[in-house]
């Protein structure tokens, strides 16, 4: 069993600063790929940004410059550092983890529970 457990959120004033953390943990093999979602209601989860294990980083165009995903490999966890922050970054973040639970399993997704952000003056 894996658990993704996240923290972080909580409401910030346009162009303020948030820090989200993932944390995984349970039966682990290896991790690939940790990444951060988001949504909002009525609108698909989209991809915020990824970072592989060998820590390379991709973003969504919006949040390009403004946003940054690092990992610590030694514990399991991924951060989502969050400048500059505008009302349309209000939503649910989920934190997304792509592992293998043995050495012969196939890669799987395991999502966290997600964490309210909230952008508003």
């Amino acid at each position: 069993q894996v658990q993704l457990v996240e923290s972080g959120g909580g409401l910030v004033q346009p162009g303020g600063s948030l820090r989200l953390s993932c944390a995984a943990s349970g039966s682990i093999f290896v991790i690939n790929t940790m990444g951060w979602y988001r949504q909002t209601p009525g609108k698909q989860r989209e991809l915020v940004a990824a970072i592989t294990n060998g820590g390379s980083a991709n973003y969504a165009d919006s949040v390009k410059g403004r946003f940054t995903i690092s990992r610590d490999n030694s514990k399991n966890t991924v951060y989502l550092q969050m400048n500059s922050l505008k009302p349309e970054d209000t939503a649910v973040y989920y934190c997304n983890a792509n592992l293998r639970t043995t050495m012969s399993s196939s890669r799987m997704d395991f999502w966290g529970k997600g964490s309210l952000v909230t952008v508003s003056s």
